[in-house]
Formats: C-alpha cells, structure tokens, sequence
C-alpha cells in the first residue's frame, strides 16, 4: 500500500451533523466540509470527498464512532465499496493535545482523526459495524435501562407505603408482586378497608394470587392495619393517587423488561448461541 496513492478523510461525528477533514498523505489540509447526519446527504457528501481526489487517488475514511452516531455513514461507505477505518479516541485525543496550541473544535478533531489515519492506515482496524451485534448492544441498553427505571420506581413505592401502612413489609414477601401490587392499587392507604369485612378481603387476595392466598393472609392484613394505627391525612387522595402511578408503571415496566427479554433471547438464538 502506497500512502501517496490516498487522501484522507477524518470524521467527527455528532447526533445531528458531521465535520469532515480531507488531507493528503503528508498531512496537509485540502479541504473540509459539514453535513447533516442524514442517508439522503451522504452521497453529497461522497461526491464532495471525490472531487478532492485527483485522478489515480483513492479516498480513505476514518472514524471514531462505526457503531453509534457514525454507524449509519459507516454502513453506507461500506456498501459502497470504500475503506473504512475504525479510529480509537484515544488516538485522536492524545494527537489534539501534540499539537503546539490546543484547541477543541469539530473541523480540529476531523483534523486529528484524518492525520492518524495518514500516518497509521496499515495498524487501524477496518471498521466493521455489525446489524446483529448492534441491535443485541441496542436491546441490551433497553433492558438496562428499563430495569434502573423500575429499581427506582420501587424505591419510590416503598417510601409512599412507608407513610400509609407501617407495618407494609409484612403484607406480603415482595412488595412489586403481582398479588401485592393489585392490593396497592386497590387499597392505597388504610381507609379504603373500611367497611371492607375479611371475607371480601379474602375473596380479592384469593383472586389476584391465583387461589394462592386466602383467610390467613387476610386476618394478618387486617390486624396489622389496626395495630398501625390511623395513617389518613391531608391531600389523601393525591397521595392515594401517586401510590397507584407507581403502581401502573411498575406494570408496565415488568411487562416491557419481559418483551425486551424475548426479543433478546430469540435474537441471540438465531445465532446459533445456547
């Protein structure tokens, strides 16, 4: 590979916008250009990077990011028969800070990527973004997220039923079960059981565990309620209302880590992995 027979693209990558840097393979700066992060402008963006090729010379593209805000260029350059390469941060950071003055701009970051790829071609990896790998990495991150959210809105519960049933924790054995919480939703504080006899109780529980818990559970329900004391006080219903919030998102949010959980599974299946 002749170095001279290339010119050099570096691309710093961003959400909306991207800034390209052209060199030569001495490192010397031909020209640089911005564009929106958008399929329909890449070939204008190609079109611009040829016409700084003379004839003979091929482009080379480096960057940062294949497979996050760059991972749609990459592809596109890929299918399009153009050497990608795929430059550490690393790399770009510590050439930024060589330099005599150091700046912090988009054009100066495509600078730095654009000279290590000059000088570094041979040693860089080929960028090589993957649809599988980066729909699990997407789904993945889904989950996480998905899961941090419900850790917290069970916090969040546990404070709320603090305030209204003290004795809370010895209702049942997991607070965000399914039996657990259509009792919260039903009966968000103390006041709403009044009336409510320990048949009637019984009948509920029995129904929203599945004929797993019956008079026994709903005796001890009841006497811890009494033994608390009363809870009630001003801007009831509000606070009865944030308790059943929690408790409909909590739903959704078990339902949601259930669906992304299966779609994870049989993705990773498919690829032949037990």
């Amino acid at each position: 590979m002749k170095r001279d027979e290339f010119i050099y693209v570096g691309v710093d990558l961003h959400k909306f916008r991207h800034t390209a840097v052209v060199v030569n393979c001495w490192g010397e700066k031909l020209n640089e250009t911005t564009f929106m992060n958008k399929p329909s402008l890449f070939p204008d963006f190609t079109r611009f990077v040829e016409e700084q090729a003379e004839k003979g010379i091929t482009p080379v593209f480096g960057l940062e990011d294949v497979n996050g805000y760059g991972r749609s260029l990459a592809v596109y350059l890929l299918e399009r028969g153009y050497t990608v390469k795929a430059v550490n941060p690393s790399l770009s950071y510590a050439e930024r800070k060589s330099h005599a003055m150091t700046k912090k701009s988009d054009s100066c970051d495509a600078e730095c990527i654009a000279e290590i790829l000059a000088r570094k071609i041979t040693q860089l990896p080929d960028a090589a973004p993957s649809d599988v790998y980066w729909t699990i990495s997407t789904l993945v991150g889904r989950r996480d997220a998905l899961v941090k959210s419900f850790s917290s809105l069970k916090n969040q519960l546990h404070l709320q039923l603090s305030h209204h049933y003290p004795s809370y924790r010895q209702f049942f054995s997991q607070v965000e079960g399914k039996t657990a919480l259509a009792f919260w939703e039903k009966y968000p504080s103390p006041h709403h059981l009044e009336g409510i006899t320990m048949e009637e109780l019984r009948l509920f529980l029995l129904n929203a565990s599945n004929n797993s818990l019956s008079m026994k559970k709903a005796k001890a329900i009841l006497s811890l309620v009494e033994f608390d004391g009363e809870t009630k006080r001003d801007y009831q219903s509000q606070r009865d209302f944030i308790i059943q919030s929690l408790v409909r998102d909590i739903r959704f949010k078990q339902e949601e880590i259930k669906r992304v959980e299966k779609e994870l599974k049989g993705l990773v299946k498919s690829l032949g992995v037990v």
